[in-house]
């Protein structure tokens, strides 16, 4: 068993203005299931979230900043009006800052002006997809960074966004503490796929199944008034099925499940094309749902990386498109296919109720641990509970369907498909 804090600025000296705290002995076990009665083998306790008594910055002499990187997802705007609120309504903090389009904002030889975040600016974002504040990818100039955070009196930063904005944030901190200006740095974090370790579930992921659920009904619709109807949904999912598993459970219509996890295999008598062939002679439609890092083995990569360092992936869902085309034509039969690709669409919704509940919960807690002079964490929903996540062990990996585990068993019951391709 091994306890994980995150880093403390200073003592905590300035009373809270809540009238209510959480003892910092409070710890959160990283795993709930404990065979025969004791704790697994690595167990991991993280420090639970919540308002500390005593805050190490004084609310009136505070500022904040808050910033929104990477690719959209439905929630961002709740958790700037939420963070926005909750520093000034709750602990009187005078300024809070929006910094515009992602890290670059955070550069004055690149970005625009930081917008001044009152309760009027945000009254209303909460309904509306995307983010007021812009977004990017790609890197940022720590020193440029940092002079700007110090010249803008910033003392808290909170990062709203994925692995590569927490490595950037962690990296801010880093320069900071070499410095010496005591920076708290929070992130909240955000992705549309749910693949962030030691996150149950990222805000935006819900409202991402749901609008998925909606898509695939309509290529349901689509595939069954046709003869030899095939339906393909291309979702998001880079690393992990999530998106691709939870739809198609819940939508209880889909045929075959395609995720990066399981190795595909288009050929032979045990591959997806021969398969789908045999459900068209018996069902006359399919629809099959592919994640977008699926079948990448198959896609030989040009080396290119985008904006965040990532591989640029293949279009998993045009070469099945075309690999399912081709192979019915050559066979002489007869298929009429469609294809669905909402990744965007879904990226731009806005948050639904559940996603805007945990948004606003996860903003919160990113405040009262910044307030307390916590830095370099990120603020987690775990098992039920809030926690503070040292940054460190976020951005060591991502999290990925396990095979073995209840939602791909029940992929596997809903779809009839082989739990493996070969």
């Amino acid at each position: 068993m091994k306890t994980l804090r995150p880093e403390q600025l200073g003592v905590a000296t300035h009373p809270s203005p809540l009238p209510y705290g959480v003892a910092d002995e409070d710890m959160v076990p990283s795993d709930t299931l404990w065979p025969q009665g004791r704790p697994p083998q690595g167990l991991l306790l993280f420090e639970k979230a919540g308002p500390r008594r005593q805050l190490y910055f004084e609310p009136a002499r505070t500022r904040a900043a808050i910033v929104t990187c990477g690719g959209l997802c439905p929630g961002l705007n709740n958790v700037i009006r939420s963070l926005t609120r909750e520093l000034r309504r709750s602990y009187g903090v005078g300024s809070v800052l929006g910094i515009r389009g992602g890290y670059r904002g955070l550069d004055p030889r690149r970005g625009r002006p930081p917008l001044e975040l009152s309760e009027e600016a945000v009254e209303d974002i909460h309904k509306e997809g995307g983010t007021l504040l812009g977004t990017s990818r790609g890197p940022v100039d720590l020193d440029a960074a940092l002079d700007f955070l110090k010249a803008q009196r910033v003392d808290l930063l909170f990062t709203v966004g994925g692995d590569g904005t927490q490595r950037g944030g962690q990296a801010l901190l880093d320069k900071a503490r070499q410095r010496g200006h005591a920076l708290a740095v929070v992130g909240i974090p955000k992705t549309i796929d749910n693949d962030v370790p030691f996150v149950t579930r990222s805000f935006g992921y819900g409202t991402a199944v749901s609008e998925a659920v909606r898509v695939i009904q309509s290529a349901h619709t689509e595939a069954r008034c046709v003869d030899n109807g095939v339906s393909l949904v291309k979702l998001m999912g880079r690393h992990a099925g999530f998106i691709a598993a939870a739809a198609t459970v819940a939508s209880q219509e889909v045929n075959f499940c395609l995720v990066p996890e399981v190795p595909l295999s288009l050929q032979g008598e045990h591959g997806l094309l021969a398969a789908l062939e045999r459900r068209l002679r018996r069902k006359a439609h399919a629809v099959l749902v592919v994640a977008e890092g699926a079948g990448q083995a198959l896609l030989p990569g040009d080396g290119q990386r985008d904006a965040s360092g990532n591989p640029k992936l293949q279009d998993i869902g045009l070469h099945l498109r075309e690999r399912i085309g081709a192979h019915f034509a050559a066979r002489g039969l007869e298929m009429t296919m469609r294809y669905f690709d909402p990744s965007y669409q879904i990226r731009g919704c806005p948050a639904d109720t559940e996603d805007a509940l945990l948004c606003d919960r996860l903003a919160r807690h990113a405040v009262h641990a910044a307030m307390a002079g916590r830095t370099g964490l990120v603020v987690s929903y775990l098992n039920g509970q809030f926690v503070h996540v040292p940054t460190a062990e976020i951005v060591r990996g991502s999290k990925t369907l396990d095979l073995e585990g209840e939602l791909w068993r029940a992929v596997l019951s809903s779809t009839g498909q082989p739990a493996r391709w070969s």
